[in-house]
């Protein structure tokens, strides 16, 4: 699966700080390698974080490695249709949202705190703000929002008692069941509403998700922070936020930055890192930071010398990387009610078939845009992003046809999606927690191997799928690599945040929390604040 390149062949390529040759590409051997005492591969939020964490430390030493034209990773945005002056929108293709704010005197969210350092546009979603729709128009079956909604209170708090008691988990279908939620198959309101209420979140539905990670990431950060979701519109980017926090400890045009470059290889021991890349060239690390999606991971889409070790190989493979597919429209008008920010629509035949649209009309927005747009995920992602446009959008002007039957819809004047699934720097958009997944697993996925470390949205336990959980990340592992190199901390220590972060070789199953010590960064109170 991996290039096997043995551990004498790199220490002869460490000491000369040249590049060789790999199994699966020829390098320049002539060439030189970049030195640097700290790589990070990869340039989103957890990178960014990881530099910041670094720099903080007085460790200056570093270089950011990064795929695309500019800083962001999935954080990113695209021009889309055009305004009355002719000048095209920006729309966001990834991380769209602020989750969690923070309640007074309590935690804030540190994207809401760059959100407001950095003057970055958003508003509130307000999903009270629905019209329910089906294959006949308008439907009211809002009520079930409200049936579901109750009923997931109790099913949270019963996955409490399982995280904490060393219960087994489930999948998230059996924990909703038990509590009273129970859509029959062709019930399809209900299904649409579990759509929203779950599969909208999680990009897979109830089925396919930990019933016990998946009460314990939404709690961790709704309840921890608060229950508020703020979109953001901003015209310069969602990853403004993100390239203005660099700009805090890089310099413009900083050398230490390498855009535009695609890792081929990464090559590791206990001595140092070696990363290749496309063009030829390399950079030679004492430390590395992967910052990686699950997805890249999951698609050997850089090969790693030697091959991860079977307990990281099983880690990664164990996870799931969800899809997230936004499909926007401009129309010459809004024909949509202006002042609802949410329309749900149920299928008659297929669940999760266009859903849930969103108004970019709406107050608060960008109300002059006579922009909506409709989200798929899971299979239906898959599938679209494998279809031509002009197939998707016969199928989704079909489905707004059938929400307002009373209407005359033109085609739309602009008309595009992503295709994360196929994007090769991400294959993807965030993590998932499959069910019968424990703790120690996911800090196998978590844990350094050798002098290479991981850092993301999908190393994090409690944030996981969240922009958030890719900056706590990144910190952590700039905040841990920094003390080992000013010798504040021995490389064997894993009782805290020192030294090598913990894996283990033979799971032991299902672990509780509250037994659960080498686990650093998770409050638990956090999860039962609203109970």
């Amino acid at each position: 699966m991996f290039s096997k390149k043995g551990l004498g062949l790199l220490a002869a390529a460490l000491a000369a700080q040249t590049c060789s040759a790999s199994a699966n590409k020829a390098r320049d051997e002539h060439a030189t390698c970049k030195k640097t005492t700290v790589a990070i591969l990869g340039g989103g939020m957890a990178g960014v974080a990881a530099a910041q964490a670094l720099s903080n430390s007085s460790i200056h030493d570093f270089i950011i490695i990064e795929y695309r034209d500019t800083l962001g990773g999935r954080v990113a945005h695209t021009d889309f249709g055009k305004d009355p002056n002719g000048k095209p929108y920006t729309v966001e293709l990834g991380a769209n949202w602020v989750q969690g704010l923070g309640s007074p005197g309590g935690p804030e969210n540190p994207i809401w705190t760059f959100a407001k350092k950095w003057d970055l546009n958003n508003t509130y979603s307000d999903y009270s703000s629905i019209l329910t729709y089906n294959e006949t128009g308008y439907v009211d079956y809002s009520s079930l929002l409200d049936d579901f909604e109750d009923l997931y209170d109790d099913a949270a708090e019963a996955a409490g008692v399982l995280l904490t008691e060393n219960g087994q988990d489930q999948t998230a279908r059996s924990g909703l069941a038990l509590a009273g939620w129970r859509p029959k198959i062709d019930d399809m309101a209900r299904q649409a509403v579990e759509w929203w209420e779950w599969d909208w979140e999680d990009a897979y539905s109830p089925d396919e998700s930990s019933f016990i990670f998946g009460a314990a990431g939404e709690n961790l950060t709704f309840n921890q922070f608060s229950d508020e979701n703020n979109y953001v519109w901003d015209q310069r980017g969602y990853n403004r936020i993100i390239i203005k926090e660099a700009s805090t400890f890089l310099k413009d045009n900083d050398p230490r930055v390498q855009l535009n470059s695609i890792i081929t290889n990464v090559t590791y021991t206990d001595d140092g890192v070696v990363i290749y890349k496309k063009d030829g060239s390399c950079v030679s690390a004492a430390y590395a930071i992967c910052t990686f999606s699950l997805g890249v991971l999951q698609n050997n889409a850089v090969s790693f010398s030697p091959s991860f070790p079977e307990w990281k190989q099983t880690a990664i493979e164990k996870f799931s990387m969800g899809t997230y597919t936004k499909i926007f429209l401009q129309f010459n008008e809004t024909f949509w009610p202006r002042d609802t920010q949410y329309f749900l629509y149920a299928d008659p035949v297929s669940r999760g078939y266009y859903p849930v649209w969103q108004s970019l009309s709406a107050p608060g927005f960008i109300p002059e845009s006579n922009i909506i747009f409709v989200t798929v995920v899971s299979q239906e992602s898959y599938r679209v992003e494998r279809q031509s446009d002009e197939q998707t959008q016969k199928e989704v002007m079909a489905v707004l046809r059938k929400m307002y039957p009373d209407l005359d819809i033109p085609e739309p004047t602009a008309f595009m999606y992503p295709r994360w699934s196929t994007t090769p720097w991400a294959y993807g958009s965030y993590s998932n927690w499959p069910p019968s997944t424990t703790l120690e697993m996911h800090e196998n996925l978590r844990a350094n191997v050798n002098r290479l470390w991981f850092a993301g949205e999908a190393t994090s336990a409690g944030y996981f799928g969240f922009l958030h959980g890719a900056w706590f990340e990144g910190r952590d592992a700039g905040e841990r690599i920094a003390k080992l190199l000013g010798g504040k901390c021995a490389s064997t220590d894993t009782s805290g945040t020192c030294g090598n972060r913990k894996h283990w070789e033979h799971l032991n199953g299902s672990t509780p929390l509250a037994d659960y010590s080498a686990f650093d960064g998770w409050d638990v109170s956090s999860f039962y604040s609203s109970y």
